[in-house]
């Protein structure tokens, strides 16, 4: 292979690349390159390389071209390459050494953003009820027993005759006291009393407005009527009806929830999950920023469609800039730790032409040669190699 081709390999393989260094790196490179603020894009450095090409007495190389050798895998090994310092900052090449540490695993994940449904509450009629008044709206914040809607029932409105009914009887009857009512018809007037509270209850029809209706106690209150309540404090992220609408028992009039904490639905391998601990801090990237997460359950039932395993993480909302159905991604640690790992960014371990994994290692100062290694484990942005 001539001279001029692994030119052109080395620098398209170290766009963004890692070089590796057995031993310590230049100091004096490190400090050049600081001084000089050096951050090419893709393009600058597309271009450099183009430049350079067509200069070659700008780019010195060794003066051979040597001969290919068999490696320890039994492959063809090309030779080195050796490049001027202008031509390394041009490629944006930075040296490192490289030494086996404590890599701690994590495991990125797409996810989703989900409604917090332990703090999600739906209103819903009990009974078939035609609605006739809003008192809510979409995206409006409310408080625990603010009125949400007003129905009329042919059913509650019987019902509500009847606790009119049972509640003059049990004051006639307390009024003549025991010693002239008999103790049978004392009980059932109590009990009438207290059957038809609970029928109201039963429809939907709250405490404060059963014990208005008794107070007033006229037969024309007993118009059918009543409110729905917000059972919890919250926004409202649904009210899909009309007025005038018959609603059956269990339409969804509205949903209410608290957005200050949501969920992250995570989805991993089954084999994974075995590595995630709960209560545990993770990253999620939302847009193009990270926020803490804390991993609070898992799922013990494979999505039918991918396979996977989702696990739930609870994360906080202050602001109420995320909402449900957004894509995030998210990276979990495993509490684990492998004390003997080489570990390298990503983008230092490149494929060669055969398809083989390969770093770029430097033999002596500007001088490069491809080492084919072996994949043990991508984690998110580094992987771990064995080979060199």
């Amino acid at each position: 292979m001539t001279q001029r081709i692994m030119m052109q390999r080395i620098l398209g393989f170290c766009l963004f690349t890692l070089i590796l260094l057995p031993a310590t790196w230049s100091k004096a490179e490190e400090d050049h390159n600081h001084d000089h603020g050096h951050s090419d894009t893709i393009h600058d450095i597309a271009d450099d390389h183009a430049d350079g090409l067509a200069h070659e007495n700008e780019m010195p190389l060794s003066g051979h071209e040597g001969h290919a050798h068999v490696d320890e895998h039994g492959h063809a090994e090309t030779n080195h390459v050796e490049l001027n310092k202008k031509q390394r900052l041009s490629a944006g090449i930075v040296v490192q050494p490289v030494a086996k540490e404590a890599v701690a695993k994590q495991i990125e994940a797409p996810g989703e953003i989900r409604l917090n449904t332990y703090v999600t509450s739906q209103v819903t009629p009990r009974i078939q009820a035609q609605l006739v008044k809003r008192h809510a709206h979409l995206g409006d914040r409310v408080s625990k027993g603010q009125p949400l809607v007003t129905l009329s029932s042919v059913s509650m409105a019987e019902a509500q005759g009847k606790i009119l009914e049972a509640n003059s009887e049990w004051k006639r009857v307390k009024k003549l006291g025991r010693k002239v009512v008999s103790e049978r018809r004392f009980q059932e007037a109590q009990i009438n009393l207290q059957l038809s509270r609970a029928r109201l209850l039963a429809y939907g029809m709250p405490d404060t407005q059963i014990d208005l209706l008794i107070q007033k106690n006229k037969i024309d209150q007993a118009n059918g009527q009543f409110t729905l309540l917000a059972p919890q404090a919250g926004t409202v992220i649904q009210d899909h009806f009309f007025i005038g609408q018959m609603a059956e028992p269990g339409t969804l009039l509205f949903e209410i929830t608290d957005e200050s904490k949501l969920w992250v639905e995570a989805r991993v391998t089954p084999e994974s999950v075995s590595h995630i601990e709960r209560d545990t801090i993770a990253k999620v990237l939302i847009g193009n920023s990270w926020i803490d997460g804390r991993i609070i359950q898992e799922y013990h039932a494979l999505d039918q469609t991918t396979r996977t395993l989702a696990v739930r993480l609870e994360i906080s909302n202050p602001e109420d800039h995320l909402h449900p159905g957004q894509f995030v991604t998210v990276r979990m640690p495993t509490g684990k730790q492998d004390e003997t790992a080489l570990s390298l960014p990503s983008d230092a371990v490149l494929r060669s032409p055969d398809g083989d994994w390969v770093v770029f290692v430097e033999q002596a100062p500007g001088e490069y040669a491809p080492k084919e290694v072996r994949l043990v484990e991508q984690l998110s942005q580094r992987v771990l190699i064995e080979g060199l």
